[in-house]
């Protein structure tokens, strides 16, 4: 077992299920999160709720968890307005990028957490990003995180690792590595408690709360279906 880490947790899936593979390999795990002025601020209502859920049906986890906190980064609504940050029609732009794209917006986390992780002795930071099933953000790249990670420990001298477990699967992997940390309660507090509609959509469905068109719920419902078709075949089997 690893010693501590930090999780980039927006209350998302993606970072949710993050948070869960953190806490079954560090024996310490802080968490921290953003207010930007996103469109879906709904999902910082979500992560306490999470939390709870995490530390009741898995105590072992909830032993681990450290400080939470979250941070006003609103500096980056007002670098210009995006379909995240303003209420626009969701589009691809002349660039080739959906105008979701929020520019440096994962830099700035990543720095912002990296300043306070260093002040906490943590050197382990973790995020969600994935190269397999996303919209073409620049700044989920692995490449990208890379050259950031060896920038982050030149700037602050300090070697720090940037952990990103979902870079190489899908979202239908991504369903099956939270059922493989979890099991069922896992999956649950998946589907049931956290947010990844761009729109701040919270109708239910089965594969979670969202509006069901916005690129982020495309994604997710259509890799929940992937998950339970590969389920169902594993079971015939």
């Amino acid at each position: 077992m690893r010693d501590q880490a930090l999780v980039l947790f927006s209350g998302g899936q993606d970072s949710t299920t993050c948070l869960a593979w953190a806490l079954a390999n560090f024996a310490r795990v802080e968490t921290i999160g953003f207010r930007y002025g996103q469109r879906h601020a709904v999902e910082l209502a979500c992560r306490p709720v999470i939390v709870a859920e995490l530390k009741r049906r898995f105590p072992v986890w909830g032993q681990r968890l450290g400080e939470d906190r979250v941070l006003d980064l609103d500096v980056i609504g007002q670098l210009g307005a995006t379909a995240m940050t303003a209420d626009l029609s969701i589009r691809i732009t002349e660039s080739g990028l959906p105008n979701t794209f929020v520019p440096g917006r994962n830099l700035l986390f990543f720095t912002a957490a990296a300043a306070l992780a260093y002040r906490r002795g943590i050197r382990t930071l973790v995020g969600g990003m994935c190269e397999t099933d996303f919209s073409g953000y620049p700044d989920c790249r692995d490449d990208t995180l890379k050259a950031l990670q060896v920038a982050l420990g030149l700037g602050m001298d300090t070697r720090f690792t940037i952990e990103t477990p979902l870079m190489w699967i899908d979202k239908a992997q991504t369903f099956a590595l939270a059922e493989e940390l979890g099991g069922k309660p896992l999956l649950e507090i998946v589907a049931e408690h956290t947010h990844t509609c761009y729109l701040g959509d919270r109708e239910r469905h089965d594969w979670g709360p969202g509006c069901g068109y916005c690129p982020a719920c495309k994604l997710r419902s259509s890799g929940w279906a992937r998950w339970r078709g590969f389920r169902s075949e594993a079971r015939r089997a």
